[in-house]
């Protein structure tokens, strides 16, 4: 008998974008929705599909969110996702396949195919951008970051998945920008409680190299118009995050809840 999948999201206003993302793994055994708080009809979406859904507003940061949403989950596996993404025929198929011989002691990375204005990117540090999303739910639990969690599972095998995860990253640039906007205050702010400091020096550094990085090492030039697009909203971002760290340092901004 194969190992049940619970498929585990957290979400907030993604009423426009959740149909396609729960048509995708409408193969699962369950679906949990995790909602901090929307006020369109993402949680009417999620119920006609099916879905558990559960309501948490006090809002501790991505890590915990998501802690919090595996909980509600009672599957073998978890194929934990966002509601900006989908899964592609082709990775159905990979995950069904580990269901039906599954490994305790192995966590599962996905080829994640980002869109970014206009285009699939294939370069640029965007492809194939593997994350371990599918795991043993009873074996592993994501880490406590704000932004920029990750699944904690020190000595587990690590197996590539064939199939790719969409995932809609940038359809709206003003939102997409807001986003960056957070996910780099929320970063300076974890940081400069772990006592991390910046120079106006390093600002600068880590702002050109992430644009080196981006079009050059990773070859987002292979990407065209996109490529250098992404590779100066990378930057910037960056230096977002630097200048928030360096102002938080010497008191020149506050902290405030994301």
């Amino acid at each position: 008998m194969p190992a049940r999948l619970s498929v585990v999201m957290i979400a907030k206003n993604a009423g426009d974008i959740l149909p396609e993302c729960l048509a995708s793994v409408a193969f699962a055994d369950e679906i949990i929705l995790l909602d901090s708080g929307s006020t369109d009809n993402t949680l009417d979406i999620a119920r006609e599909a099916g879905a558990t859904v559960v309501t948490s507003t006090d809002w501790p940061g991505y890590g915990i969110q998501r802690q919090r949403a595996q909980a509600l989950a009672t599957g073998d596996y978890v194929l934990m996702i966002d509601t900006d993404e989908r899964v592609t025929p082709e990775l159905k198929q990979a995950v069904l396949a580990v269901l039906e011989n599954p490994q305790p002691d192995a966590v599962y990375s996905i080829a994640r195919r980002n869109y970014f204005l206009g285009r699939f990117m294939r370069h640029s540090g965007w492809y194939p951008d593997r994350v371990t999303r599918l795991y043993p739910r009873e074996r592993y639990l994501y880490n406590d970051n704000l932004v920029h969690e990750s699944l904690d599972a020190p000595g587990a095998r690590v197996i590539a998945l064939k199939g790719d995860l969409l995932h809609l990253t940038c359809r709206d640039f003003a939102s997409f920008q807001q986003k960056q906007l957070n996910y780099a205050t929320a970063w300076a702010q974890e940081r400069h409680q772990k006592g991390k400091r910046c120079s106006i020096a390093g600002i600068m550094g880590h702002t050109l190299g992430a644009f080196i990085k981006t079009l050059i090492i990773r070859g987002g030039v292979l990407d065209g118009k996109q490529g250098w697009l992404l590779a100066v909203v990378n930057a910037q971002y960056t230096f977002n995050k630097y200048t928030e760290l360096w102002a938080l340092n010497h008191g020149y901004t506050q902290k405030t809840a994301i």
